[in-house]
């Protein structure tokens, strides 16, 4: 009769964990190949949010306002979580509910690439697809006619204004940037989608210190190709945005972010999405006007969701 394996005392003394335990403590990764043209004073780094257990940095929040949810009774195992997304919440939703066995549904843009919504099917999450042209904003105006008609069966967290959304990030990815910094971090540099990662990492660092600058990242025109990234002037904004935590604020075009992520992946081993290479450019604009200091950007999501995409060889 076999036996279970006996756990070396190396393997004992590592506590076990669960899937939800894993999210967050993610590496911060000096980007030198990509600042190459920088002086030894001023340093890129890249917050590894790939590496979550669902390959994004909104794994963060999900977990967030899922447990926000049950934790105040709005949310009942019974019940459906539907909200809207353009992919990675909705992937950090269906992983989590798959774990804690929760039903899950989401409307997002037909668009979307087919590696986000494999994804999602393989969960176990139902698919509610939107007209691509309406993008976010459409799927969301979709949940809430769903929820309107019928309000018991669904848990809507609505991420667009959800407070849990920014504090995952308050308490985890702005603290973990501090520890990892040693709090020398001088500057902050991210794209607004639903503005959670801004906001809350925002507001932890100014909490530290009120100098360290902060800088809003936006797609250049309001048709792009940068999924998770709002154009703010053409687009519903989210209830947790606040406009006035911005020190400054930069565009960034398609092309040019999705050429730093061919890049990130050829020449740095980093395979990430475009939204990170948005991040980055604009990390390294910015980075460009100092004599030194510390920059710190966000690499949203892996790479591994666009790779039906067409831009990962040059044309």
């Amino acid at each position: 009769m076999s036996t279970a394996p006996t756990l070396s005392s190396t393997s004992a003394a590592a506590p076990a964990s669960s899937l939800v335990d894993d999210i967050g403590q993610t590496p911060l990764l000096r980007l030198d190949h990509m600042a190459a043209d920088l002086p030894e004073s001023v340093a890129v780094y890249g917050k590894a949010e790939h590496l979550n257990p669902g390959g994004s940095v909104k794994d963060r929040p999900a977990l967030r306002m899922i447990e926000a949810g049950l934790d105040a009774g709005a949310f009942h195992p019974n019940q459906t979580l539907i909200d809207a997304t353009s992919g990675n919440t909705g992937i950090a939703y269906a992983m989590i509910g798959a774990a804690k066995g929760l039903d899950v549904a989401l409307a997002l843009p037909e668009n979307a690439s087919a590696e986000r919504k494999k994804v999602l099917r393989a969960y176990g999450a139902e698919l509610v697809l939107t007209d691509p042209m309406a993008g976010t904003d459409g799927a969301q105006r979709r949940v809430k006619e769903i929820v309107e008609a019928h309000p018991d069966r669904y848990f809507y967290p609505d991420q667009y204004n959800n407070d849990a959304n920014w504090r995952a990030h308050y308490d985890g990815t702005g603290t973990e940037i501090l520890e990892q910094t040693d709090g020398q971090v001088s500057h902050f540099v991210t794209g607004l989608g639903t503005t959670g990662t801004f906001t809350g990492v925002t507001r932890r660092l100014k909490a530290h210190d009120p100098s360290i600058q902060c800088v809003a990242v936006e797609p250049a025109t309001a048709l792009h190709g940068l999924e998770g990234l709002k154009h703010m002037e053409t687009a519903i904004v989210p209830g947790i945005y606040a406009p006035d935590l911005a020190d400054a604020r930069r565009t960034c075009t398609t092309e040019a972010a999705v050429d730093m992520t061919r890049r990130l992946a050829q020449e740095a081993g980093l395979l990430v999405g475009p939204s990170a290479g948005a991040n980055v450019t604009a990390a390294l604009d910015a980075a460009r006007s100092l004599d030194a200091g510390t920059v710190v950007t966000i690499l949203c999501d892996t790479g591994t969701r666009y790779l039906s995409d067409d831009f990962w060889t040059e044309a």
